[in-house]
């Protein structure tokens, strides 16, 4: 974990009001210091070069969820109905990143329903934290590749607005213009759910990308919004990755061939993603990218997916998008399952872990994944480009 950025004053989420009177107020989780910190072992040598990396190059997360869960998990639904997630700019100051992509949990998002989804509560999950946002003046609202450069430059945090499904668009092909103009960057086609786009990876079958699906693949593309299949079936992925003019994300996910589940892409839609450009991020949600080394979940275990992915699509087609926040992630899955509609097909036996060792939250995750490619023998070059040069060429072009 790094030092906390030179340009971030303290700030706290909403600090523009008074806790308890303009809002509810919840005992949070710590950003920092949560659980006990990650030993990779890496020496002083190799960690003065893990921060001499981090300050040259650009780094990137093509997928996190940057708030703070409550400290109690059992209040976590009602701290997401009243729509204020809070930003964990602290955190965030210690990570070392140039650029956030943040998905807005549209799926937990429950304002004015308990199943997730809805495009009332997606205004509600946007336009709230974008306004606390714009009341600071550390993390700034990333609309261009520009202003990823920007905040670089300036030692600030850009935040891309993401959203991992378009499930609240419904049929309405014009919502994705007004997304864009909320300053949404980026969206999934469907999480695990099927709807009007195409099909997730939890339906019994996979009927592909829908003649909507394709009207709004061709939309995003005009718009300059990039597409993210991570929660999409395999049929649904090859057909967006087919019919979109532009490259596609895997923003969070693994490989297939490594942990045989669902929620893995097979190497087909790994290969067709790299072959049109694309990039796969890597995954570190609890108990997703396993590995037969590393059953318990860890940063060895995602790692084993990541060296699996740079040989199978080579080096310029593998990123990081640990998909993690501040607070007991283990506690939101299960608070959430049934929002989130997972696949319960069998996956291979595996131990519980509380938290995933190495990559619990956005403050500590780029430290220690440099840290292991430091250790296991990866130049600069390399590394620039898997922890955000790949990413930062793909949003070229996209956007």
């Amino acid at each position: 974990m790094q030092s906390p950025s030179a340009s971030y004053r303290g700030h706290q989420a909403y600090g523009y009001l008074e806790p308890g009177v303009d809002y509810a107020d919840f005992e949070l989780a710590e950003q920092i210091g949560r659980v006990p910190a990650y030993d990779g072992g890496v020496s002083a040598e190799q960690s003065e070069r893990v921060s001499r990396i981090m300050a040259e190059h650009i780094v990137i997360s093509l997928h996190e969820h940057a708030v703070v869960l409550p400290k109690d998990v059992g209040e976590l639904r009602r701290y997401n109905r009243t729509g204020r997630q809070r930003t964990g700019y602290e955190g965030l100051s210690r990570s070392g990143m140039t650029a956030v992509f943040d998905n807005f949990m549209a799926g937990a998002s429950c304002v004015t329903s308990e199943n997730g989804w809805k495009w009332n509560d997606m205004i509600y999950a946007l336009g709230l934290r974008l306004a606390d946002i714009a009341k600071q003046d550390y993390v700034v609202h990333a609309l261009t590749v520009d202003d990823i450069r920007a905040a670089k430059r300036d030692g600030r945090m850009a935040l891309v607005a993401g959203l991992e499904s378009a499930t609240m668009i419904e049929n309405e092909l014009d919502r994705l213009d007004i997304l864009y103009g909320f300053g949404v960057r980026q969206i999934g086609v469907a999480y695990s759910q099927a709807n009007q786009l195409g099909s997730g990876l939890a339906e019994r079958a996979d009927a592909g990308l829908t003649n909507f699906g394709r009207r709004a693949v061709e939309r995003m593309n005009r718009l300059g919004m990039a597409i993210d299949i991570s929660h999409s079936g395999d049929r649904t992925c090859l057909e967006v990755i087919e019919h979109s003019a532009v490259p596609v994300f895997i923003t969070h996910a693994g490989a297939r061939a490594v942990w045989p589940t669902n929620r893995m892409k097979p190497d087909e839609v790994i290969r067709a993603c790299a072959e049109r450009g694309g990039v796969i991020g890597l995954e570190a949600a609890p108990h997703t990218t396993l590995s037969e080394g590393h059953r318990e979940h860890s940063l060895e275990s995602v790692m084993d997916h990541f060296t699996y992915c740079v040989d199978l699509v080579g080096i310029d087609h593998v990123t990081f998008g640990p998909d993690t926040m501040f607070g007991d992630h283990v506690g939101v899955h299960k608070t959430y399952a049934g929002n989130y509609a997972q696949n319960r097909d069998a996956a291979p036996d595996h131990p519980n872990v509380a938290y995933v060792d190495g990559l619990e939250n956005p403050a500590e995750n780029f430290t220690n994944i440099i840290g292991w490619l430091v250790k296991h023998g990866y130049g600069d070059d390399d590394i620039s480009k898997v922890i955000g040069g790949n990413t930062l060429r793909v949003l070229d072009h996209v956007w």
